[in-house]
């Protein structure tokens, strides 16, 4: 485990490592996870320049003007859109590419827009209007366009090039080659389905960036206000769950900002090739080592960590492994082009 106390000392050297006017885009970012990282990148990056995607205009203008207060020298754009998606997608990097040559941070963490009026669950069942489930395109097929429309841009930064997405990083399960986009995949079967495709889909976009690291990571259970709007028997469990034992189960939402701008800018997550001289990431502390990737590899360049930003278990590399003998790397990306193809005509 990563102390807080060691997450706190690499994110202060931040301002006096990296250089300023670092570049971010955060999808997902009106709340919850990708707001509170928003702040802490705010926070801790002289004269910062951050893109912010959500649904909701009034909470895109409020966290501006919070983010402004933090720090007055950053440039804080709000861009409201529905990524899941494709089409949408396609428009924000478009307007991102407009207006940036370089990127050095991409925050995946949007979460599902109907958790306000239905149970978490029934998102499985829900599809987008392209025709995929309203869950896979969240959690993969919306994150993996994002990453290869703004690939150039993070290749072409002089210092930090990092991807981070948030979802069930080092919980990885049986993945059902025949149905990858899980229209059929059971209820119980979905989050491991959808990991191991995320760090898959991971791997076959870093064979072609390998000077860019990417991190999956399962945050733990944060006390958000995503909680607040679950209906249903679900959601009372949960904020049952939350009252009674939080302070056992839950990880304080400041904390989760913290820990994951630690996973953008930690060099405890190199890039396959990390090049030369100071500035590429903040400098590992005493007795903090670099990740296995999901290979296995020290450094490998694809990091799959859970809420105490460490690599996940064994069993989870042994199971990618056996996927990744078996040609799913590629298969998986040539399904996910063959998505975007149909979806775009491009």
């Amino acid at each position: 485990m990563v102390l807080l106390s060691d997450i706190q000392s690499s994110n202060a050297l931040i301002s006096s490592t990296l250089p300023p006017n670092l570049v971010a885009v955060f999808v997902g970012a009106t709340s919850g996870i990708g707001e509170t990282t928003l702040k802490e990148f705010a926070r801790n990056v002289p004269q910062p320049r951050a893109y912010f995607v959500g649904r909701s205009q009034d909470a895109g203008d409020r966290i501006a003007a919070e983010c402004k207060a933090i720090n007055s020298a950053g440039k804080y754009t709000f861009i409201k859109a529905d990524v899941s998606l494709i089409s949408v997608v396609d428009d924000v990097c478009r307007e991102v590419k407009a207006k940036e040559e370089a990127l050095n941070i991409l925050f995946l963490s949007a979460g599902a827009p109907h958790m306000n009026r239905a149970d978490f669950m029934l998102t499985v069942a829900i599809e987008t209007s392209e025709n995929l489930h309203l869950l896979v395109a969240l959690n993969y097929y919306s994150r993996a366009r994002f990453i290869t429309n703004l690939l150039p841009l993070l290749q072409r930064a002089s210092t930090l090039r990092r991807v981070v997405t948030v979802a069930a990083g080092g919980l990885e399960g049986p993945l059902d080659p025949t149905d990858i986009p899980a229209r059929h995949v059971a209820l119980t079967a979905i989050r491991g389905h959808l990991s191991t495709l995320i760090d898959l889909g991971l791997e076959a976009i870093a064979e072609t960036a390998p000077e860019v690291s990417f991190v999956h990571d399962y945050p733990g259970i944060v006390d958000t206000p995503i909680f607040n709007h679950m209906e249903g028997i679900f959601g009372l469990v949960m904020r049952t769950s939350i009252y009674l034992f939080g302070r056992w189960i839950c990880v304080p939402v400041k904390e989760s900002g913290e820990r994951h701008l630690y996973l953008a800018t930690s060099a405890k997550f190199p890039p396959t090739t990390s090049g030369s001289g100071r500035g590429f990431s903040i400098p590992l502390g005493d007795g903090i080592d670099v990740a296995q990737g999901t290979t296995g590899v020290v450094g490998s360049g694809v990091y799959a960590v859970q809420w105490d930003c460490e690599s996940g278990a064994r069993a989870s590399q042994k199971l990618l492994a056996q996927f990744r003998d078996n040609g799913m790397v590629e298969e998986i990306w040539r399904h996910t082009e063959s998505e975007f193809k149909r979806i775009t005509g491009g």
